[in-house]
C-alpha cells in the first residue's frame, strides 16, 4: 500500500538519530507527553465511538465557501486561503505557498471512510498552475494526503518539512533535491528576505504501525516586516511562550483548534488553550482551524471556532473566521468577518 509511505533509512535515519530531539530514531516532545489521557485507552474510546452518541458532529447543510480563482490573483498581494482543516494557500513577498494539502475528500488511508463534510472540499489540485514552496507540518493522512501529493508533483518547486518526512516523498516521486528537512529551531533562507524557522509542537507521527520516526513541526515564516506563524497540530504546553520570547510580535498566528478531545488532551489543544497559546505567541491575529472538513473527534463541528472567537484576553487580538475560499488580506489589519457557521 504505497500511501503508507517510507520510514527513514541510511543517513537519513543518522540525522534523525543525531537530532537532540529523538532517542535512538524515536522522535519525543519537550515535555513527557502520553497519547492518551490518564484513563483513557484505545479500547475505552473504541467502545465509547460505538455506543455513545455524539449531537452535531457533521453540518446539516453544505458550508458556505467561495471559490476564488488562485491562478489569477495578483502575485505581488499577500494573501491567504483557507481550504478547510488545516489545508491552506497564501502568497507572501511575491512567493506561492501551500501548506498541508487535503484535497482527495478522505482523512484515512482506506477511501470513503472518513469523507470530507459537504461544501468544505471545492479545491482540487487541478486549481494550481505552479506552487513556489509546499509546506509540510507532518505525516499523518489529514495532513499529508498520498493523493493530492502525487497530483502537486510535477507544480512544486520546493518542498519544506520536518526530519524524515522525506522519505515519503521521495518514495512518492519528488526529487530529493528539492526537499529540505528541518529539525526544531533550524532556520532555514529560502530567499533573500524570506527565512523559515522550525518551530517545536507538542503531537507524534506515524503513517502506519511505526510512530515518531519522523518529525512533526511548527514554523515561524519572516520576511523583513511580516511574520507569519504556522502552527500544525500541538497539544498546550510552555513552548508557546518560548516562541512567542524569541519572535515578539508575530503578525499572524494560525492556530490548530479543532479535534480535540479529553481523550488525548495532550497533543491536541482544545479552544480556550490554543487562544491562550496564541496570546503567548504574542499575536497581534489569530486564525483558528483543524476544523470544518473532517469528523475526527466528537465535539460539535462549529464548537471550536465559536469557542475560540468567544475568548477574552487583556490583550487585544484579532481573530479571523473565513469561510472555505474567502480571501484573507494580510496586510489589511482592518478586515472583518462574520460568523458564518452560525447560519448553516
Amino acid at each position: 500500500m504505497k500511501q503508507l509511505g517510507k520510514a527513514p533509512t541510511g543517513e537519513r535515519l543518522e540525522k534523525i538519530k543525531r537530532s537532540f530531539h529523538s532517542d535512538k530514531g524515536r522522535f519525543k516532545n519537550l515535555s513527557p507527553t502520553r497519547q492518551f489521557t490518564e484513563g483513557y485507552n484505545l479500547g475505552k474510546i473504541a467502545y465509547q465511538q460505538i455506543v455513545k452518541s455524539f449531537p452535531d458532529t457533521t453540518p446539516p447543510n453544505a458550508l458556505p465557501n467561495i471559490k476564488t480563482n488562485i491562478n489569477t490573483l495578483d502575485k505581488e498581494e499577500d494573501i491567504l486561503l483557507w481550504f478547510g482543516h488545516s489545508s491552506y494557500y497564501f502568497q507572501l513577498r511575491g512567493k506561492s505557498f501551500l501548506v498541508d494539502p487535503v484535497f482527495s475528500g478522505n482523512a484515512s488511508p482506506i477511501p470513503r471512510t472518513n469523507t470530507s463534510f459537504d461544501g468544505s472540499d471545492i479545491y482540487s489540485p487541478d486549481d494550481f498552475e505552479q506552487i513556489d514552496y509546499l509546506i509540510i507540518t507532518h505525516d499523518h493522512y489529514d495532513h499529508l494526503d498520498y493523493p493530492t501529493i502525487i497530483k502537486l508533483r510535477d507544480k512544486v518547486k520546493h518542498v519544506v518539512c520536518g526530519l524524515g518526512v522525506g522519505a515519503h516523498l521521495e518514495y512518492w516521486g519528488y526529487d530529493p533535491a528539492i526537499i529540505t528537512e528541518g529539525d526544531w529551531w533550524d532556520e532555514v533562507e529560502l530567499q533573500s528576505n524570506l527565512r523559515i524557522t522550525y518551530l517545536p509542537a507538542r503531537h507524534f507521527s506515524g503513517r502506519s504501525f511505526a510512530r515518531n520516526n519522523t518529525l512533526w513541526t511548527a514554523y515561524l515564516l519572516e520576511t523583513s516586516d511580516y511574520k507569519l506563524f504556522i502552527g500544525g497540530d500541538s497539544g498546550y504546553d510552555t513552548h508557546f511562550t518560548k516562541i512567542g520570547e524569541k519572535f515578539d510580535s508575530i503578525d499572524l498566528a494560525i492556530m490548530e483548534n479543532g479535534q480535540y478531545n479529553k481523550a488525548w488532551k495532550y497533543i491536541h489543544a482544545a479552544p480556550k488553550e490554543a487562544f491562550q497559546a496564541a496570546n503567548e505567541l504574542r499575536a497581534k491575529r489569530a486564525l483558528p482551524m483543524h476544523s470544518c472538513k473532517f469528523k475526527l473527534s466528537s465535539h460539535p463541528w462549529y464548537e471550536p471556532l465559536e469557542v475560540f472567537t468567544s475568548c477574552t484576553s487583556d490583550r487585544s487580538m484579532d481573530v479571523l473566521t473565513p469561510m472555505i475560499g474567502q480571501p484573507v488580506y494580510l496586510r489589511d489589519e482592518g478586515q472583518q468577518f462574520e460568523k458564518w457557521w452560525r447560519k448553516v
